[in-house]
């Protein structure tokens, strides 16, 4: 845990942050921690500080909290993803928050599994304990949103042409294609497929609705090891 999180509505006007939960066991057990500590804080959604450890006992942890900066800015990636199977997506989730995916769209495609959308993994409170997750590594405060597609051509047809205005767009996938370009700057939406990849009909529609092909190479990656590749070029 390299950022304490909290939500804005735990800590009071004045800033006393009493915590009760795992992130008090974390100060106690793994930091051991102890009055006058201080630790990296930050309010969920706002900004990043520190909170100076005021009492501390077996139940509880309590700090005093001062915000002074802004969270690091997102990467311009909007992450669009055929929805991987369940110990993947944890994986992934906390992966695209650790480097700052701005958005992630999970979508149905030939290849994914329909008891994928079954999986508890996609809760609400579950995929947002994975963002967390991420954020807590990377010191960040900002949730990505994420979105549910559960029918592909619907999706490409209607919402796709809407997702990319004014965005570039670039499909991942095995091929003969330029490589990912790196450091992007501009507003961009990244699409990966499942494992095995797209089939022929979904490229055929993502390249109709504005994508461009990239590749990472001859060699062929895992989803949640391409997704990780290709964040990283765009940092």
């Amino acid at each position: 845990m390299n950022l304490l999180l909290f939500a804005p509505g735990e800590c009071t006007a004045g800033g006393h942050l009493r915590l009760t939960d795992r992130r008090a066991t974390h100060l106690r057990q793994v930091l051991q921690a102890k009055p006058g500590d201080e630790v990296q804080v930050g309010a969920i959604g706002g900004g990043i500080g520190r909170g100076i450890i005021t009492a501390i006992d077996r139940h509880s942890v309590e700090l005093r909290v001062t915000l002074s900066s802004p969270p690091p800015p997102k990467l311009p990636v909007t992450l669009l993803l055929a929805l991987p199977r369940p110990k993947m997506l944890r994986r992934i989730l906390r992966a695209a928050a650790e480097f700052g995916a701005a958005e992630i769209h999970l979508l149905n495609s030939f290849r994914v599994e329909k008891s994928y959308w079954q999986t508890p993994v996609l809760a609400p409170a579950t995929v947002r304990d994975y963002l967390l997750q991420g954020l807590e590594q990377a010191r960040d405060t900002l949730l990505p949103p994420v979105h549910l597609h559960t029918r592909f051509k619907p999706f490409v047809e209607d919402q796709l042409p809407g997702l990319l205005a004014g965005r570039d767009a670039l499909l991942a996938h095995p091929g003969d294609a330029p490589l990912a370009p790196t450091g992007l700057e501009r507003d961009t939406v990244l699409v990966v497929g499942p494992e095995g990849g797209f089939i022929p009909y979904e490229v055929e529609k993502l390249l109709a609705a504005g994508c461009r092909q990239v590749s990472l190479g001859p060699r062929i990656l895992r989803v949640e090891n391409a997704v990780a590749a290709l964040l990283g070029r765009a940092i």
